[in-house]
């Protein structure tokens, strides 16, 4: 069932039939009453739309603009500029090993999350930051209050196609924005949970070997690597950081995966590479990132292995900036 808020349905009605504010409201008020309680202030609404003639959903399906999608809608194409590329992760189910992933993505009228299940998810690993994208017969879902755009076996993606352009991206404030948390306030199970903190520990990159068809990970199998979907491989490297973050509360464990480490290091993949062979040549890195000020979005997951909880990062800005933190830090001190 298609969405649209209660707000929005009543902006149109009004700006579409001239009605005043106080002639729709006694409308609404007088459906409730005829109905007696057996209909929402949204389909009161709804139906006051259809008496008069005013069409709520000028489109359900097919090419649309961030700031028309709504929820349940299916087949619909979108074209956006990505703004930031997500971790792929893994999980269990039933049927075997599952996976998604996730980008951020902006057109002129505003942002969402778009969403990638099973084999869509492999494409993240050639999205960068900037790149235009075609997202076609992709249906949208609410996830606790915020729409996104999810992708599956039907969806089809293009990076940068031919002859398609975004203009200028409308940054609005994203639905379910992550929280500032302190460190000693974490709980685990906390998710889009925002840090502002000190490095004041790292380690080296940790490398383990990936399909360089799927990005899944690889494992030895009768003397060769082998991964799970394309059998035998050639195995590619990817990476993960751990490093110790101090807000001044506490500190806490913070993993980084492959895409944060290269923002946090500002370095290559082959660059990064290069640690794996050589660990000692990266001591020199670890001591200047000591003392670093970075800001990180995740969530919080308890390591059962030391019982402790750890803070996995999605997001990482290796700069925030200290003036725009510091009018932070004094509104939330008033």
């Amino acid at each position: 069932m298609l969405k649209i808020p209660y707000e929005e349905v009543i902006a149109k009605i009004k700006e579409k039939s001239g009605i005043s504010d106080q002639e729709l409201d006694q409308k609404i008020q007088e459906k409730l009453k005829q109905l007696s309680g057996l209909i929402s202030k949204e389909g009161a609404a709804h139906i006051i739309a259809n008496e008069l003639g005013v069409k709520i959903f000028d489109q359900i399906s097919g090419k649309m603009k961030v700031e028309k999608l709504l929820t349940g809608m299916r087949d619909v194409e979108v074209i956006g500029k990505i703004i930031q590329v997500y971790e792929v992760r893994e999980f269990q189910r039933k049927e075997g090993t599952g996976k998604v992933g996730s980008l951020l993505v902006g057109d002129e009228t505003g942002v969402i999350r778009i969403v990638c299940w099973g084999d869509q998810a492999d494409m993240l690993q050639q999205m960068q930051p900037d790149n235009v994208i075609r997202v076609l017969d992709a249906y949208v879902k609410d996830n606790n209050g915020r729409k996104e755009v999810h992708c599956n076996d039907k969806t089809s993606i293009t990076i940068n196609p031919p002859g398609l352009t975004v203009g200028e991206i409308k940054r609005v404030q994203e639905q379910g924005e992550a929280k500032r948390k302190e460190i000693k306030d974490l709980q685990e199970g906390d998710n889009n949970v925002e840090l502002l903190g000190t490095i004041v520990q790292a380690f080296e990159p940790r490398f383990f070997e990936v399909c360089p068809e799927c990005g899944k990970r690889a494992r030895m199998k009768e003397g060769s690597w082998a991964c799970e979907q394309h059998n035998q491989v050639t195995p590619d490297y990817s990476y993960l950081m751990n490093l110790f973050l101090d807000d001044g509360s506490e500190n806490i464990r913070v993993v980084l995966f492959r895409n944060q480490v290269a923002e946090l290091l500002g370095k290559t993949k082959e660059e990064l590479l290069a640690y794996k062979d050589n660990p000692a040549t990266f001591d020199n890195v670890k001591m200047g990132l000591l003392g670093e000020i970075i800001k990180l979005t995740g969530r919080v997951q308890r390591n059962a292995m030391f019982d402790r909880i750890e803070f996995v990062s999605t997001r990482i800005d290796p700069k925030p900036n200290p003036e725009e933190e510091l009018k932070r830090m004094e509104a939330s001190a008033q």
